[in-house]
Formats: structure tokens, C-alpha cells, sequence
């Protein structure tokens, strides 16, 4: 009995140790960064910087060339992402569109839209929840269906870039996430942009924008915003006018090279 018991604490003691040496912090972050000041790159620190490399994510391209990315978060409708997509098919400029099921659900036209005029449907998960507080199978559950429903919807049968709700992450999630398949994709240069009570005006969003650029910005705007819809194309202009140029996350040098879809 006594060898029993103790080759029964041999068992739980190795499994422990194997199963300690295998386990991925599930330490919650909340994503920051320093802010971009004066064309110099935003940062977020080298153990960010580290931490998002080994999982294939990424927040910003090469310091070296004037290389914008252009994302929006879309959570609900608002009544502005139409007038966002006349002035990106206006200006010829490719954007990622990260969804909720909810947006899926409640606006399939816009989603085929999106995708006609050559935009990428991200995943910002079904629900919305803080990934970090909910299980494995959850997590998949959430980014399955969302890739799923934009399938039906549209031509885009594929998709690998995520960006979690509330820019909350950790080690774990980054882990999950990159087993199904996908990419981390946070951003360098945001603003409070989200607050549907508290617009302030397109001059608001648009000195927002000009303050932080940088070379490899990825920009995050959410289609909520009705000083968004009225400074992008402004703001599209005078960037190009600075000589930077859009592209589309397909075309990040992290990413595939071959852009999927090019707007129409």
C-alpha cells in the first residue's frame, strides 16, 4: 500500500511539472503603447515587442518607409461605415474592417460591401468578451463563428487576423489564437474616438491622426465615430500628399506579400 501511495505521488508530481513546463501564462494585458510624437514610431516595449513576435502578431511595420495600415473596428452600426467606403473607394485605399457577430448579423449589405470593394473582414469576436476571462473552447467557439458567417456572406472564405476585443490579450490567447490560425493585429496610433456622445468634430480626429503618424502606423478607427466619417478624406489626402502610401494588412511584410483583394 505504502508503494502505491507513493508511486501515485510520483505520477501526480511528474504530470504536474510536465504540464507546469507546458503551460501558457494567462496573465491579462491590457494593450499600451507610448505614443508617437513627431513622425517617430510609436512603442510599446520590447516585452510586448517580443511576446506579439513569437505569435506571429504585430502593431506597426517598418520604420523606413511611409507605409500606412488602415483598420476600423466595427461593433455596431452607426450610420457613417457607408460614407467611410465611398471615400476608401474614392481614394483607392484597402482597409480591414475587424467585425462582431452582431455587426455580421445586423449588417450583412455593408459586410458584402466591405468585401466587394476589395476591404478584408477581420475577427473581433462574436460576443465581444474579454478573451483572457473566458475558456479554450469559448475562445475558438467565438473566433469560429465570426469566420464562419463571413463565409456565408461573402467571398472571403479565409481569415487570419484578429483583434481582441478591448485590447485585452495575454500569453494564452496569443497561443489559442495562432493554433486557429490567426494573427494578432493591435495598433500604433489610436485616439478616444468610440464615445458617440462626446464627438468633438472632424478637426478633432483629424489633428488626432496627423499628431501621431509615423511610418508603419497601424491606424485604428471605429466606424462609430461621426468625426471619423467626416476627417478621412482629409486625412487621406494630406498623408498622401507627405508621400505615404496605404496598403492593405495582406501586403505587411509580416504577412503574405500577395494582397488578396485590392479596392475597386
Amino acid at each position: 500500500m505504502k508503494k502505491y501511495s507513493v508511486m501515485l505521488i510520483s505520477f501526480i508530481l511528474f504530470f504536474s511539472v510536465l504540464n507546469g513546463a507546458n503551460a501558457v501564462s494567462n496573465e491579462r494585458i491590457e494593450w499600451g503603447l507610448k505614443r508617437a510624437q513627431n513622425g517617430e514610431q510609436a512603442e510599446a516595449g520590447k516585452v510586448y515587442d517580443d511576446l506579439l513576435n513569437k505569435y506571429g502578431g504585430f502593431y506597426k511595420g517598418s520604420a523606413d518607409k511611409k507605409v500606412l495600415y488602415l483598420t476600423f473596428d466595427n461593433g455596431y452600426e452607426n450610420g457613417y461605415t457607408k460614407k467611410i467606403l465611398a471615400v476608401l473607394k474614392q481614394e483607392k485605399v484597402p482597409a480591414t474592417f475587424f467585425v462582431t457577430g452582431h455587426y455580421l448579423e445586423s449588417q450583412e449589405e455593408i459586410v458584402k460591401q466591405m468585401v466587394k470593394e476589395g476591404h478584408i473582414i477581420g475577427n473581433h469576436s462574436w460576443h465581444h468578451p474579454d478573451l483572457t476571462a473566458v475558456s479554450d473552447e469559448r475562445l475558438r467557439e467565438e473566433l469560429a463563428k465570426v469566420k464562419q458567417k463571413t463565409a456565408e456572406l461573402t467571398e472571403q472564405d479565409t481569415m487570419e487576423y484578429l483583434r481582441p476585443p478591448r485590447g485585452v490579450l495575454s500569453e494564452r490567447t496569443l497561443s489559442l489564437a495562432k493554433e486557429e490560425g490567426y494573427k494578432h493585429v493591435m495598433w500604433s496610433l489610436a485616439f478616444v474616438d468610440w464615445q458617440t456622445n462626446q464627438q468633438r468634430g472632424w478637426q478633432y480626429s483629424y489633428d488626432s491622426i496627423m499628431k501621431q503618424i509615423h511610418p508603419g502606423a497601424i491606424i485604428l478607427l471605429h466606424t462609430v465615430s461621426k468625426d471619423n466619417a467626416e476627417a478621412l478624406e482629409k486625412v487621406i489626402k494630406d498623408l498622401k500628399a507627405k508621400g505615404y502610401q496605404f496598403k492593405s494588412l495582406d501586403q505587411f511584410p509580416q504577412g503574405n506579400q500577395k494582397p488578396k483583394n485590392q479596392p475597386e
